[in-house]
């Protein structure tokens, strides 16, 4: 196994790490919009929330050397289903290659976030 880290993501906020290599995939923990120069949420909404987390797991797909297109799996949380429509026009434009997906809506993300994205690419074919 190999550990991913990127500084142009947020560091984590506990004990894990922000991706980890194995078997050929590149498995990550949560993206928060956290942004990575200042440590604080980036957005007020839903849709600048979700551009942030997506920025932020491409910095982490970069680091390993893969893009958005290498996603085979993403799990989304969102701390309010009623956000599901507008977080689904970003999340569009990052995902082309529509990748599967869960997305489920839970009580508190960390930080008070408004949504968090984790996935599993594809490193090696």
């Amino acid at each position: 196994m190999k550990v991913i880290s990127t500084d142009k993501a947020p560091a984590a906020i506990g004990p894990y790490s922000q991706a980890m290599v194995s078997g050929g995939f590149l498995i990550t923990s949560g993206q928060i919009p956290i942004n990575p120069a200042t440590g604080s949420i980036e957005g007020k909404d839903i849709r600048e929330q979700a551009d942030q987390s997506c920025r932020n797991l491409g910095e982490v797909l970069k680091e390993a050397g893969i893009g958005f297109e290498n996603v085979v799996k993403t799990v989304c949380f969102l701390a309010d289903m009623n956000d599901f429509a507008a977080f689904n026009e970003v999340y569009a434009g990052y995902f082309t290659s529509k990748p599967a997906r869960s997305c489920v809506a839970v009580k508190t993300l960390p930080k008070g976030a408004l949504c968090e994205i984790e996935c599993v690419a594809e490193i090696a074919s």
